[in-house]
């Protein structure tokens, strides 16, 4: 007898998938898959659905797969033909009639306590994706020093070089409502172990609700995720998508720092013959680094409004004083490393200090000043 017809309450109307990735898991697919059926069977109180998703296994695994689903109701096996996380995923939520589609690793290590949790924002409209984080200071994890380092490490870099504000993107334990991600899923190009950051990624650049909830997990010691190849393709997925938006807004960025020092030479010329030429450069340097804060801020990184105009004109001068220190510096070391340099060798010093102080600055404006994840530019769009 099923918990509906024990508390009398009306029938499950509201379907939730659920997708278990696979790749030669022929030694815990059927225990892991029994184990959720039955706890969802008994404690779930919306419809739902089991999918296996097997990734081009060379084992048994898709016979066990497709046996457990001969004797389990609401358990459904898929072969996909080559090997990828991402690719499993995308294959079985795009094709979904499900109201929201979800996944967990087929090792469990997620209690499962938390999947009604995950999925009622969703259900309620209250939430566009849902996560569970390891992260979470009221989160109970049991891993060894090696996965925690490389765990942090990895969403410190999501943090600080693409602005992610989710703080956990690795856990094998998240759900979407079905349309957003059918909406998403064309946008994703990564086929593996980074199909659910980009996702994440993509929805906060939209504006979603990411809802995150702490969770009690358990590492597998026999896990048969490579950690290294896995954060490898990680951080290759990270330099990819920062440099697809850096792509778009480099030209501009550019064509301002060219019109910038025109204007600067200009107003040194003029101010040279009202004062010393220090301070000719000086006064000509901090007008021309107003204005190129304004126009990068306006149509470079697309903020408009007066919002936050003042601070990040005392942002962007924070990130043209550290170019410019870097400058300086470089022209320094060439001093002290060759006092006799000759003038081609400054001349080439002078530009690889530039291009490198440019370089930090574009990525200083992008990921702080004017980076629209930070919870104090958000709505200045």
């Amino acid at each position: 007898m099923s918990m509906n017809e024990l508390t009398g309450a009306p029938p499950r109307t509201r379907l939730v998938e659920i997708v278990i990735p696979v790749h030669n898991e022929q030694r815990v697919l059927e225990d892991s898959v029994r184990r959720l059926h039955g706890y969802l069977s008994a404690a779930f109180p919306f419809a739902f659905r089991i999918t296996i998703a097997d990734n081009a296994s060379t084992d048994a695994t898709w016979e066990v797969a497709t046996r457990v689903a001969r004797d389990l109701g609401d358990v459904r096996a898929v072969r996909i033909a080559e090997k990828g996380r991402g690719r499993a995923l995308r294959r079985v939520w795009s094709q979904s009639d499900a109201d929201v589609v979800a996944y967990m690793d087929v090792d469990l290590s997620t209690d499962l306590d938390a999947f009604l949790p995950l999925v009622a924002p969703l259900l309620s409209g209250h939430s566009d994706l849902a996560i569970g984080t390891r992260l979470d200071a009221s989160a109970n994890v049991v891993r060894g020093p090696k996965r925690e380092v490389i765990s942090r490490g990895y969403n410190l870099l999501l943090r600080s070089v693409l602005g992610a504000r989710f703080s956990d993107a690795q856990c094998g334990f998240k759900a979407v409502r079905a349309e957003v991600a059918q909406a998403l899923l064309p946008s994703v190009r990564d086929e593996e172990w980074f199909f659910d950051t980009e996702l994440l990624l993509l929805a906060e650049r939209h504006g979603l609700r990411i809802h995150e909830i702490p969770v009690d997990w358990v590492d597998d010691p026999d896990s048969r995720v490579d950690i290294l190849k896995t954060a490898l393709d990680d951080l290759r997925g990270v330099v990819r998508v920062a440099m697809t938006g850096a792509t778009r807004q480099l030209p501009i960025f550019a064509l301002i720092g060219g019109i910038s020092t025109l204007a600067h030479l200009g107003l040194f010329v003029a101010l040279r013959q009202l004062v010393p030429a220090v301070a000719a450069n000086a006064l000509a340097l901090f007008l021309t680094a107003m204005a190129n804060t304004a126009a990068n801020r306006r149509f470079t990184f697309g903020v408009t409004g007066r919002a936050g105009a003042v601070r990040h004109q005392l942002e962007g001068g924070v990130a043209f004083v550290i170019g410019l220190g870097l400058s300086t510096g470089g022209l320094a070391l060439l001093d002290f490393v060759a006092p006799h340099a000759t003038t081609l060798a400054e001349v080439g010093a002078v530009v690889a200090a530039n291009g490198l102080a440019t370089l930090v600055r574009f990525l200083l404006l992008r990921t702080w000043v004017f980076n629209l994840r930070r919870p104090i530019n958000r709505g200045l769009r």
